[in-house]
């Protein structure tokens, strides 16, 4: 197996298998009414049912159609980045971005066919299901209000990795430097050109003529020596 073939499998097997967990658990949570109000663990976690039609965190600033399509482009690019940059990248990235990929499939799946399976909209007109719930509140104010899915814990877990670790997980400039050697050749003779030419006939005329001139000569000394006997 060559070490390209390596990487797309970590990349894309945990994509599938974020994917594949997150249709199952929405499935089993959607298709189930005695789960959907269910504490889990009382006074820290519950299943809540819900159906999202914008963006993360409950934000719906667009139409869901046009979050749709914004979901997918986005996608699209990643991925394309992703393989753009695949022979820089290490494989703790590409599993981070797998998950990523993965997540964000899972969400652009809801998308596409929870409005033709729910009876309420077309392709692209679908509500993201959301089902997981912190429920743990400080005083009268809850730790974390919103209600997600497997999908939002493979993508913001990723975020967070990258986050903390990013100067060892990212791919790096120097790495391309590192494996063109030319570009380092090419500096050395940049650096012995410019050597040569400082060091060329007729550079430091100048500052030998000064000094030869500020060189007293014999005469000048024995004229000097006979003023000073003048003097004394």
């Amino acid at each position: 197996m060559s070490v390209q073939v390596k990487k797309l499998s970590v990349l894309f097997l945990p994509a599938l298998v974020v994917l594949v967990l997150d249709q199952i658990t929405k499935y089993v949570v959607r298709t189930n009414t005695s789960l959907h109000r269910l504490e889990v663990i009382e006074g820290w976690l519950a299943f809540n049912f819900t159906k999202n039609p914008g963006m993360a965190l409950g934000m719906d600033w667009l139409s869901t159609q046009t979050i749709s399509i914004v979901a997918i482009v986005a996608t699209i690019g990643i991925v394309a980045y992703i393989l753009f940059t695949l022979d820089r990248a290490n494989y703790a990235y590409l599993l981070c971005m797998g998950l990523i990929v993965g997540g964000a499939l899972g969400n652009i799946a809801d998308r596409i066919f929870m409005g033709v399976i729910g009876g309420y909209g077309g392709v692209l007109h679908g509500h993201v299901v959301d089902f997981i719930h912190f429920t743990l509140q400080i005083g009268d104010r809850a730790v974390f209000p919103y209600i997600f899915n497997v999908a939002d814990i493979a993508i913001s877990t990723s975020i967070i990795i990258l986050l903390l670790f990013h100067k060892r997980i990212m791919p790096l400039e120097t790495e391309e430097e590192e494996a063109n050697p030319e570009a380092g050749v090419e500096t050395e003779k940049d650096l012995s050109e410019s050597s040569i030419e400082g060091s060329e006939p007729g550079a430091g005329n100048s500052e030998n003529e000064e000094q030869v001139k500020s060189v007293p000569t014999a005469d000048s000394e024995k004229k000097i020596n006979n003023e000073s006997d003048l003097l004394s």
